[in-house]
């Protein structure tokens, strides 16, 4: 298969490994835009100017039989809200290669696993709130981001089969043209497994810092998890302050006990000096609940219902 008839709209949702190098140049480092705990992401582009995000999974990445795996893909393929990124096709395909093993050269099967994402142009959370455009974000911007990030917690959270993220952070939420977040890489404790994605997770130290303790330490995996990722995010949005966990220290106590100390209403007026008094509420609200979301101990933090209920009980406009 080659790119030329292909466009987004008659995209297969299976697809070669071939046409993936063809519209990536090969996975060429000019198209990389970024890699995380699961593999590297390229921008992929096709004859009619298309554009899709392609993630290469680690090669032989323990993802399960072909069945299994594409009957989980296209579940999560299934899975349609404003708030998530569309999955809009996949491949994985086996081929023989020569490779290097104890000084010798032998014939080994590698199995290449790629999933394709719709692309956003704005890029991740992490590159707007702490790069070069951050200044730009006014509150009600940011205020409109908690929400739609809340609401696809919510959405997965609350599926039949729910589906834990087990590794939110701001690099993994992605914003489109009119700054609606988007999250990724949701769907992988269905892939991996849920240990498998956590060892994953746990393995990128700029990962580690969003984790919850009781996940991080003792393996311990359940909806609160997510809980604490989001309450860190929340904060992160609200009080333009990144969370940066050292790697002698992998958990975020010490910007949450910072939070708790210093963002007192005076300081929330003195960093948001031209908000109305509604917003200033907002905002107050948001890192009340960041730090709701943060209790060490699991069973205190609110369930992702009672959150999407106290943001929508906030005044608005």
């Amino acid at each position: 298969m080659t790119s030329g008839g292909i466009t987004l709209q008659n995209l297969p949702k299976e697809l070669p490994v071939d046409f993936l190098k063809e519209i990536t140049k090969n996975f060429s480092n000019e198209l990389l835009l970024g890699t995380g705990a699961f593999g590297s992401v390229y921008k992929g582009i096709l004859n009619d100017g298309g554009v899709v995000a392609v993630k290469r999974l680690a090669e032989n990445s323990p993802v399960p039989r072909d069945k299994i795996f594409a009957n989980e893909v296209q579940n999560i393929m299934a899975l349609e809200h404003d708030n998530i990124v569309k999955l809009v096709a996949y491949c994985r395909e086996a081929n023989n290669r020569l490779v290097q093993s104890n000084g010798r050269h032998i014939i080994a099967e590698i199995t290449e696993t790629l999933l394709c994402y719709e692309y956003l142009p704005k890029g991740s959370l992490d590159q707007n709130l702490f790069g070069t455009s951050a200044s730009s974000i006014d509150w009600n911007e940011r205020f409109k981001i908690i929400k739609g990030i809340c609401e696809a917690i919510h959405f997965l959270h609350t599926l039949s089969s729910p589906v834990l993220h087990l590794g939110l952070k701001p690099q993994n939420i992605l914003l489109d043209g009119n700054m609606t977040p988007k999250i990724a890489d949701f769907g992988f404790s269905r892939i991996f497994g849920q240990e498998q994605t956590r060892m994953n997770t746990r393995s990128v130290v700029g990962s580690v810092g969003y984790m919850a303790p009781e996940y991080l330490y003792n393996g311990e995996i359940s909806a609160r998890s997510d809980i604490y990722s989001l309450g860190l995010i929340i904060m992160e949005i609200s009080t333009k302050e990144k969370n940066s966990p050292s790697t002698d220290q992998k958990h975020a106590r010490n910007y949450v006990d910072g939070v708790k100390k210093i963002w007192t209403p005076e300081k929330i007026m003195s960093e948001y000096p031209d908000i109305e008094d509604h917003c200033t509420d907002q905002v107050e609200e948001c890192i009340n609940i960041g730090l709701q979301c943060v209790e060490i101990d699991q069973h205190k933090r609110p369930t992702i219902q009672k959150i999407v209920n106290m943001i929508n009980k906030l005044p608005m406009n």
